[in-house]
């Protein structure tokens, strides 16, 4: 069972991932929309439906299998995974900051250009990056 549960953990993850690396490019996009517009109305269905139907089911269900996870293996007490669940919480925090950007976005208040979301597109990446090195090589 528990290498089922790790399949579908890491399963939610990609969907997790694909979600935060997508919806900050639909910002990017939302940016250049006239407020409004059918194109600005377009862009807050799809980035509403991308929270709702992929990015929140995701990460709920990484974070609910990851910590079974950590459990069942006994990996609590690993210095690798402690580093992990940092990355992994900053990770969820960039989850809050799209989830504000979002609803900013749905009310016509965005005032950040689209350089800011092409930065923030970046972030999800470098954490990914880090969460993976940690999970394989276990340097600590």
């Amino acid at each position: 069972m528990y290498d089922w549960l790790k399949a579908f953990h890491v399963i939610a993850v990609i969907a997790w991932m694909a979600g935060m690396l997508y919806l900050p490019r639909l910002f990017v996009y939302h940016c250049d929309a006239p407020k409004g517009s059918i194109q600005s109305e377009t862009f807050k269905i799809m980035e509403r439906r991308l929270l709702k139907a992929i990015i929140n089911p995701a990460m709920t269900v990484v974070w609910v299998l990851g910590l079974y996870l950590i459990w069942e293996g006994g990996w609590y007490r690993s210095g690798w995974l402690h580093a992990k669940v940092l990355l992994v919480l900053i990770l969820s925090g960039v989850h809050g900051v799209y989830v504000r950007r979002l609803k900013e976005f749905a009310a016509d208040r965005n005032t950040r250009p689209a350089k800011y979301y092409r930065i923030l597109n970046e972030v999800p990446t470098v954490l990914m990056i880090g969460i993976v090195i940690l999970v394989i090589v276990k340097p600590f």
